[in-house]
């Protein structure tokens, strides 16, 4: 058996994905920090840019936003940094920045991401 070994990642040296979103013709931003091979489980940081707003849709997967800079903007609220978000697997959700900011999180899933527009 293979011992553990500690992971560690400095995000600031990753570079930052250009991730295009086709139902809004725009882009989002992200660095992936770690994925499970056994879950599927994801962490990343995404941004996501000043107006940009991922529309209604659903996921096969759970997950969470720790907001690290500007504000979460939700469709049941909007959220500044310390806030964490933990949107339930099949939840019909709408997120994104607000039109003055961009919005950084940290993405957190249970298992393999997905998404599903409404």
């Amino acid at each position: 058996m293979e011992p553990k070994k500690l992971m560690a990642v400095d995000p600031k040296t990753l570079p930052w994905e250009e991730v295009f979103n086709e139902p809004t013709g725009k882009y989002l931003y992200r660095r992936s920090l770690v994925t499970d091979p056994d879950t599927g489980m994801e962490i990343k940081i995404v941004r996501y840019p000043a107006g940009f707003t991922n529309p209604l849709h659903t996921h096969h997967c759970a997950h969470g936003m720790y907001v690290l800079e500007g504000t979460l903007k939700t469709h049941e609220g909007s959220y500044g940094p310390g806030s964490f978000l933990w949107f339930p697997e099949g939840m019909t959700m709408e997120h994104g920045a607000t039109a003055e900011q961009d919005v950084v999180i940290l993405f957190i899933t249970n298992k393999p991401f997905d998404i599903h527009y409404l």
